[in-house]
């Protein structure tokens, strides 16, 4: 009479037993994502871009043992439109983060990443990831447009750019040239409240540090992605007192040297708790470099142009994708874009993309794994609404100029468009339209096809508070 309950008791332990390894297991093999996302620096501002004199160990110690991208691109060549693609995986022009009159939002702005975007975190969490952004966000500071209303668990940084709230008794000169924190009322924030105003920016990138460790630390046990989206180099330019003065490059050499140490802190977090065999880390910038900034703004390297323009300079960008045992190492060519981080990222995860919208992101996690070439072979470039330039392939043709500066904005229509061979040519010193006319013509096409299929989203960065 006994054999029955012992049995159903056995099966139950043997259920519950294999249930709980099955869980264990299930954890253990969904990976962890960290995306490190600087602000405004340029494609040659780090060692293992060719930068002389700015020493960068830790990034470079990635680029050796994961795939260091030389032809990866942002959506937009300024903050928030960039900071909604990378999230998202949809042009800034679908999602309503474009303006050609405000170009990103401003502490005065109403609008924001609308509520039904979904971004990596909405996706990631829905298949039970712990979330976290710790930095800039650019993408609304009311309430509703915050991380913690777009999927993330938790939030602490500065809500825009470090430096908005400029007090009115400095001029931007005086500000930029000699920075202070009290010159720069920007707020810094945890979830959705204020903590500290004027946030210390001389310990900013140190505390984001911190941050990332201690979430690392307190979700060590299940699967985590952390966006991680640094405040500088944007100028104002800031450092603690174990960096400023160290780098020979200056001040900005300094920041950038402080930021590759938060990112030792952070492989080294990983490491500490077992977690770099299932983590990908991916290191990239929102932009080309504030060129208009002089010493205080960064090098494109032997690119054209920068932050405000479409050229290479401003939209092609440092990026590195670690991760032990995962990611195959090498040097990736082809394109890549931060359009591809969200579809990547969910394939990786095994999570599902919704189907019921337009995703311009590819999923580039064969690349990564080294069995397969990038799908990538087109690049859409807008400033605003308008269609800047296309590449398809190593040929880049455009339909309009600008100040290669950036700033004052000289925005063009080309009488005749000019075509460059980014393979040969990344500096873009060597006009081949008249050398390759079919060349010029499919890629017009490629452009009126784009064009004619495309839905833009009604603009959000013109929208300011108090607007009806």
């Amino acid at each position: 009479m006994q054999r029955p309950i012992i049995y159903l008791e056995l099966v139950v332990l043997f259920f519950f037993i294999t249930s709980f390894a099955f869980g264990q297991n299930s954890n253990e093999t969904k990976p962890n994502f960290i995306i490190i996302f600087t602000d405004d620096q340029g494609y040659g501002d780090l060692g293992t871009f060719g930068h002389p004199t700015i020493k960068t160990p830790n990034i470079d110690q990635m680029a050796v043992e994961g795939q260091k991208w030389t032809s990866f691109y942002v959506a937009a060549n300024v903050c928030t439109p960039s900071r909604s693609a990378i999230l998202t995986g949809r042009l800034p022009v679908r999602t309503g983060m474009y303006s050609n009159t405000r170009r990103v939002l401003f502490p005065d702005s109403g609008g924001g990443l609308p509520a039904y975007e979904n971004t990596i975190a909405t996706l990631l969490k829905g298949s039970g990831y712990a979330t976290a952004a710790i930095g800039k966000w650019h993408l609304g500071h009311l309430p509703q447009f915050l991380p913690t209303s777009h999927g993330f668990d938790s939030y602490f940084g500065i809500p825009y750019s470090n430096d908005m709230d400029r007090m009115n008794d400095i001029t931007a000169k005086e500000a930029f040239a000699d920075s202070k924190i009290e010159y720069f009322n920007v707020p810094l924030m945890r979830n959705t409240e204020i903590i500290e105003r004027p946030a210390d920016q001389n310990t900013i990138t140190k505390r984001y540090a911190e941050e990332a460790v201690n979430f690392i630390n307190a979700n060590k046990d299940k699967p985590f992605f952390l966006y991680l989206a640094h405040s500088l180099p944007h100028v104002p330019l800031f450092a603690s007192g174990d960096f400023r003065g160290t780098s020979e490059r200056g001040l900005y050499g300094d920041v950038i040297e402080e930021i590759d140490w938060s990112v030792g802190e952070i492989l080294n977090a990983l490491k500490e708790n077992g977690l770099d065999q299932n983590t990908y880390v991916i290191f990239t910038s929102d932009n080309g470099p504030w060129l208009v900034y002089n010493e205080q703004g960064g090098s494109a390297g032997p690119l054209f142009g920068g932050k405000g323009t479409s050229y290479e300079g401003g939209v092609r960008v440092p990026t590195v994708i670690w991760g032990p045992g995962n990611v195959k190492p090498g040097v990736i060519s082809k394109i890549g874009s931060t359009l591809d981080l969200l579809p990547t990222i969910t394939s990786l995860a095994g999570t599902k993309m919704p189907q019921d919208r337009v995703y311009d992101g590819l999923d580039l996690s064969p690349v990564i794994r080294g069995e397969e070439s990038t799908p990538r072979d087109e690049m859409f470039y807008y400033h605003g609404d308008r269609l800047f330039a296309v590449r398809k392939g190593n040929y880049k043709l455009y339909f309009y100029s600008n100040n290669p500066a950036g700033y004052p904005e000289k925005l063009e229509k080309l009488e005749k468009q000019t075509l460059y061979n980014l393979g040969h040519d990344p500096s873009e010193r060597f006009d081949l339209a008249d050398q390759h006319p079919q060349i010029v013509a499919e890629i017009s096409d490629l452009a009126k096809k784009h064009s004619k299929e495309m839905v833009f989203g009604e603009t959000q960065l013109e929208k300011r508070i108090g607007d009806n």
